[in-house]
């Protein structure tokens, strides 16, 4: 049996973006990846945002449960090597750390709607999120991820952040 392939989705607070994308992907194909998210040092949420709960049920996916994690947790060399780390917030992207392993890094920016005021409209958004990174997750766990080359893969994973 293959390696699974460790996947890292970073957010500001890990209370919504990140939580979506890890539960997809963990919801798509658990056997060949392992999902995980974290946010920012300072910046974490104190829980998953309501609207990504919301948006999961409404979708039939688990809620992840490990709680949330900041970057220095999983950038520890003894915590998970990631194959992958995917950042949705354009803004903590130059803030990350040295990831230990070198994985290949992408950028799929979405906007905080988790800062909206509106309940409403943040569920919906939400939602709108989740079948979006459905759509660009179905394509990551499609592309031939071992055997292939290295170089090629890691220009496919940064293509589908410019997915609309």
């Amino acid at each position: 049996m293959q390696k699974r392939i460790a996947v890292i989705f970073v957010s500001r607070r890990n209370s919504l973006r990140s939580i979506l994308a890890e539960a997809c992907l963990a919801h798509l194909d658990p056997m060949r990846f392992s999902a995980h998210s974290c946010g920012q040092p300072g910046q974490l949420a104190g829980a998953i945002h309501p609207a990504a709960i919301g948006a999961l049920q409404s979708a039939s996916m688990p809620i992840p449960n490990r709680g949330l994690r900041s970057w220095d947790e999983l950038a520890r060399s003894n915590s998970v090597v990631a194959d992958f780390i995917i950042t949705l917030d354009a803004a903590c992207q130059p803030l990350q750390p040295s990831w230990p392993g070198q994985p290949d890094a992408a950028l799929w920016a979405y906007p905080d709607v988790a800062a909206g005021k509106d309940a409403e409209e943040t569920a919906h958004a939400a939602i709108q999120m989740l079948f979006s990174l459905r759509r660009r997750l179905e394509l990551l766990v499609s592309l031939p991820m071992h055997g292939a080359d290295r170089a090629a893969v890691r220009s496919d994973v940064r293509d589908l952040g410019y997915m609309r």
